[in-house]
This record gives C-alpha cells, sequence and structure tokens, in this order.
C-alpha cells in the first residue's frame, strides 16, 4: 500500500514538474521576438511610453538592477522612442518608495519632470501592466528589465492586449547568487502568472485614468518639496 502511495505521489509530482517546465518553454517561447535591441526599440512608432519596472532601493539608492533600467529607459527616450516614460514600482509605504527614487534619478540626467508619470502602485509586474493599460491608458508601450523578467512582462502584457515589446537592461554582471536566486523565482512567477492572466483580477488599487499623453507631474505627490521642476 505505502508503495502504491509513493508511486502515485511520484508521478503527480514528475506531471507537476513537466507541466512547470512546458509553461516555462511556452512562456519564453512566445515571447522572445518581442525583445528588441536598443536601436530596433527605439526605431518603432507610435509608441506611447517606455515601462521602466521598479527593483530594489534603499532609501533614495537604486539598486544596480534598477540603475540599469532606469539608465536604459533614459538612453531610449534620449533616442526618441517614446514620448514619456512610465516609472511603475513599489510605494506602498511612506518609507519604501521606488518610483520617486526613479524619476529623480531621470530628472537628474536631464529627462523633463512632465515626461515621467510615476506609478506608485505597480506591486507586481502584473498589476504594472494592467494599470498601465487602464490607468496611463497606454496601448503600446516598450518594458525595461533584464531579460530573465522580460519574458513574463511581455506575456502578461500581450495577455492583456497591450502591444508590448521589451529591452534587456543588464548593463553589468550581477552577483552570482542574485542570478541563481532570480533564475529560481522567475521559473516559478512564469508558472503562476500564467494562470493569473487566465483568472484577470483587479490589481491592489485602480481609480481615476491618467492618460499617458498628458503630464507627468500630476503623479507627484511630493508637492512641498522642489525635487521637480
Amino acid at each position: 500500500m505505502l508503495f502504491i502511495v509513493f508511486c502515485a505521489c511520484l508521478s503527480i509530482g514528475v506531471i507537476i514538474g513537466i507541466y512547470a517546465v512546458c509553461v516555462n518553454a511556452h512562456v519564453i517561447n512566445s515571447t522572445d521576438d518581442y525583445i528588441l535591441s536598443v536601436d530596433d526599440a527605439s526605431a518603432l512608432e507610435d509608441v506611447d511610453c517606455i515601462l521602466v519596472l521598479g527593483a530594489g532601493v534603499d532609501g533614495d539608492t537604486l539598486s544596480h538592477m534598477l540603475e540599469d533600467r532606469v539608465k536604459t529607459g533614459i538612453t531610449l527616450y534620449e533616442n526618441g522612442a517614446a514620448p514619456k516614460i512610465l516609472m511603475s514600482g513599489d510605494h506602498g509605504r511612506e518609507e519604501y518608495d521606488e518610483v520617486n527614487a526613479m524619476k529623480s534619478y531621470a530628472t537628474d540626467y536631464g529627462v523633463p519632470s512632465e515626461d515621467i508619470f510615476m506609478d506608485h502602485a505597480g506591486f507586481s509586474t502584473y498589476e504594472s501592466m494592467y494599470r498601465a493599460r487602464d490607468i496611463f491608458c497606454a496601448e503600446k508601450i516598450i518594458i525595461i528589465s533584464q531579460e530573465y523578467h522580460l519574458y513574463r512582462a511581455i506575456y502578461i502584457a500581450r495577455y492583456l492586449g497591450l502591444d508590448a515589446y521589451g529591452v534587456d537592461s543588464q548593463l553589468r554582471p550581477y552577483a552570482a547568487d542574485t542570478n541563481i536566486y532570480n533564475t529560481i523565482r522567475e521559473f516559478l512567477a512564469r508558472n503562476k502568472d500564467f494562470l493569473y492572466v487566465r483568472f484577470n483580477p483587479e490589481p491592489t488599487y485602480l481609480g481615476e485614468t491618467v492618460p499617458i499623453s498628458g503630464n507627468g507631474n500630476v503623479t507627484n505627490d511630493k508637492v512641498d518639496e522642489n525635487i521637480y521642476a
């Protein structure tokens, strides 16, 4: 009896493992053609915005991965790939604020404040894509992240009806343990979001629309600080 139970559990585990590998392969293979070089992305027409996805910050200091994402977004903006940048990240707590740090970095590099929107409620890749569509009224976007993450981001965006492309933002080597962690995490996340988009739940917050074609200063929340011109 125990042997039968063991074999049944083993069979179920093998089936789940095969399913997970197949889902990962599907997400990667179905989006690989939409990952472009900086030059090819800059040549796209009628792009509404460059969507830079948040990562870790320490106060106002961007992590290396996030700094690379913002720098790549700035390069695309300067190349004329899109007229606006949408910084989407976690600002769910007063003491942790990815998006203002990202915007401040870009304005320090000369990007006009009015061309930078902040999505303060981009708590996950799924929520960033959903809100880019429903809050910021974007239709065609260029997503900026590291390649391992772009497959899932583009998959979600295209499933939600966005005409989405991606640019790999890795500008330097990252620590080996970081790469291992991200590989494992992304393997699991692709499986999660493969199912998640099919249920299509609303994000944590929605609210009134803020069209990306307008003035990005409407998303500024630090009204008492002379941070943005």
